[in-house]
């Protein structure tokens, strides 16, 4: 199992403290550093800042959101940043939910999110081989455009760009069980949102008949400290603002996943508490066992063992979500 640096996104300004972690991991051994939008500061520009200042460590979207940008939009960006870190690039993708699909990006969520994916990953896969003109008759990324309220003057074309890899990994976030089938077949990797070694079962189903090589990246939140109960805090307020916050008491895939983790009641019970303006009771009613499941964190003697569930499973990437270099070491001597 391979460690992975996640930086996420930024909160109200850049992150001074992402590249020196970027370094870090590097010279630790990290295998790659991974970074992600919301809406706010984008995947790709911390990324190309940070290829800048680095040499060896790969580069990941953890995600790139798909309503973001046209599929060749974001195949253009994978294809130049991978040349300009000679190969380094791992292409991320999400698709987020409707929530901000329809809020921040202000186009319709898809009605049918796993053809839309599919779609997506086709139009981005066609680019990056250049094997021919991009062309799909799409339902939701048609090329050439041949909608009514088109010219009819759209023509098929092919990148200038020479890409510098034909087969740059792409990986998907997915949290559906019928997403998460499809990734496996459509895409080379997986991005879990929430990933916990002791519940395989949350997923079996649709990690059946893993082809070699395919790439299962969790990303945990790591802290090496004593006090367990403040440790998992941060952790907790991250889930409460995801489980409460990020989509529609309806329509939530973050708390459907969480509830189908084992947490139903206590999945609703935050969502409840978050969408009545109870924020900081939302957080306080995360289960301490699901937050302590899905993240690395107490003394470095629990992490040693609780680490060793995480390589016994199908995870080939833990993606360490921490601001503090000690934990990053500690966890670089653990995985030695």
């Amino acid at each position: 199992m391979r460690l992975g640096l996640a930086l996420g996104y930024w909160g109200r300004g850049p992150s001074a403290d992402h590249v020196p972690l970027a370094q870090e991991a590097e010279r630790l051994g990290y295998h790659s550093v991974w970074t992600a939008e919301s809406w706010g500061s984008d995947a790709f520009t911390p990324l190309t800042w940070i290829a800048a200042q680095t040499s060896r460590i790969r580069l990941g979207t953890a995600v790139a959101q798909m309503a973001a940008r046209s599929p060749t939009t974001t195949a253009m960006q994978a294809l130049t940043l991978d040349h300009l870190s000679g190969g380094r690039m791992m292409l991320g993708l999400g698709l987020s939910g409707p929530q901000v699909v329809e809020g921040w990006y202000g186009r319709p969520f898809p009605k049918s999110p796993l053809t839309a994916t599919r779609e997506y990953v086709d139009v981005v896969r066609q680019v990056l081989r250049r094997e021919g003109p991009v062309e799909l008759d799409g339902r939701f990324h048609s090329h050439p455009y041949r909608g009514a309220d088109g010219t009819g003057l759209g023509k098929a074309l092919k990148s200038i760009t020479h890409p510098l890899r034909a087969e740059l990994p792409v990986l998907l976030g997915a949290e559906g069980p019928k997403n998460i089938a499809q990734t496996t077949r459509i895409a080379d990797g997986w991005l879990p949102l929430y990933w916990s070694p002791t519940r395989p079962q949350a997923y079996e189903a649709s990690l059946t008949d893993l082809r070699d090589g395919f790439l299962i990246a969790p990303m945990a939140r790591a802290h090496v400290c004593d006090d367990l109960t403040e440790g998992l805090l941060p952790v907790k307020a991250m889930l409460g603002f995801y489980i409460g916050g990020m989509g529609h008491a309806a329509r939530n895939f973050h708390a459907d996943l969480m509830a189908r983790m084992g947490f139903e009641e206590e999945a609703r019970r935050v969502q409840e508490l978050f969408l009545a303006g109870r924020r900081e009771e939302a957080v306080l009613a995360v289960p301490d066992a699901f937050a302590d499941e899905i993240s690395l964190v107490g003394p470095r003697e629990r992490i040693a063992e609780r680490l060793e569930l995480w390589r016994k499973g199908p995870v080939t990437d833990l993606l360490v979500l921490s601001p503090d270099p000690h934990t990053l070491r500690v966890l670089a001597e653990l995985n030695s």
